[in-house]
């Protein structure tokens, strides 16, 4: 049975370690004092300090030169690297605060992303060839800060409230069917009651507007519900297959629509506001690519309305 060593904890700090890097590193106290900004007498006593400490001798000193012992090249050998490295760190960091350069950690839904995003992302990396997109796309909510997200896209009410929001579009939505189907008696929301539906989760309740008069009503579908799904996309080419009625945005829609393969009923009527908004952590101390990328996405949804 082997003798078990009690844990011993170093009582330097990474500064004296640091002191005594630069000591063996110009092989002068004087001259490592000037790059450490520090006086002469506080170097010395600190190196006396840190030797006492280890309970080693790590210089030879004498009127004329200083040098390294034994066991100093070795302490010099293991502990210069960490601060080479520390130094690499820095370096990164101030990359991240000048360079158009490093990766962006991205959430946004999946059919916005395929039908709107993927645009302007593209357009972004044509941009700023050095900075990669690290997307993770999903219709279902994930936790952006236990991901480590440095942005999100999120469509309507959110939970991020303590994230800030920039308002990018709002995205407006369109009750339509089976281009076949008889909706010769549908004047009203409540006339769809009892027709083939199919829903797209969470949007279970349909809140809509009136364009025109503003008023308000929410439609919930009781009966006749084919499927539900959490796929857009899926919902869209159910309701061109045949099935039933659904509520799709109108990116999606437009194409159908003028292809004949679905058809709109009640025109009039569309979701109440439902924006769209780019979500952060922070004003300040951002990474200048993740700031790159947020004004890039402001201007384009400025200049194009979000529609591409």
């Amino acid at each position: 049975m082997g003798i078990k060593i009690p844990n011993m904890k170093p009582n330097y700090s990474l500064d004296d370690m640091r002191c005594f890097c630069m000591v063996a590193q110009y092989g002068s106290f004087k001259q490592a004092a000037v790059a450490l900004q520090m006086p002469l007498s506080t170097l010395s006593r600190r190196i006396a300090k840190l030797e006492q400490d280890l309970a080693l001798r790590l210089f030879n000193r004498d009127a004329h030169r200083v040098q390294l012992t034994f066991a100093g090249q070795r302490y010099y050998r293991r502990s210069a690297p960490i601060f080479d490295e520390l130094d690499n760190v820095a370096a990164c960091l101030q990359q991240d605060r000048n360079e158009a350069k490093g990766t962006i950690r991205i959430s946004a839904p999946i059919n916005f992303s395929v039908q709107v995003l993927v645009h302007h992302f593209n357009a972004f990396m044509r941009q700023y060839p050095d900075i990669e997109l690290d997307l993770k796309l999903s219709n279902q909510t994930i936790d952006i800060d236990e991901e480590a997200m440095d942005l999100a896209f999120r469509i309507g009410h959110h939970s991020a409230t303590h994230w800030i929001g920039r308002q990018l579009t709002n995205i407006r939505f369109a009750i339509c069917g089976p281009a076949n189907l008889d909706v010769s008696h549908i004047k009203a929301p409540a006339d769809l009651a009892g027709l083939p539906t199919v829903l797209c989760s969470p949007m279970l309740t349909w809140s809509l507007q009136h364009i025109h008069s503003g008023e308000k009503q929410a439609y919930t579908a009781t009966d006749n519900i084919r499927l539900k799904v959490d796929d857009m996309s899926l919902l869209t080419e159910v309701i061109a297959g045949g099935i039933g009625v659904g509520f799709i945005p109108d990116y999606h829609a437009q194409p159908l629509l003028e292809s004949g393969k679905i058809q709109h009923i009640l025109p009039a009527w569309s979701n109440q506001a439902r924006g769209c908004e780019m979500l952060y952590r922070d004003r300040e101390n951002i990474p200048y690519r993740v700031r790159l990328f947020i004004d890039f996405m402001l201007q384009r949804f400025k200049s194009n309305d979000g529609v591409m």
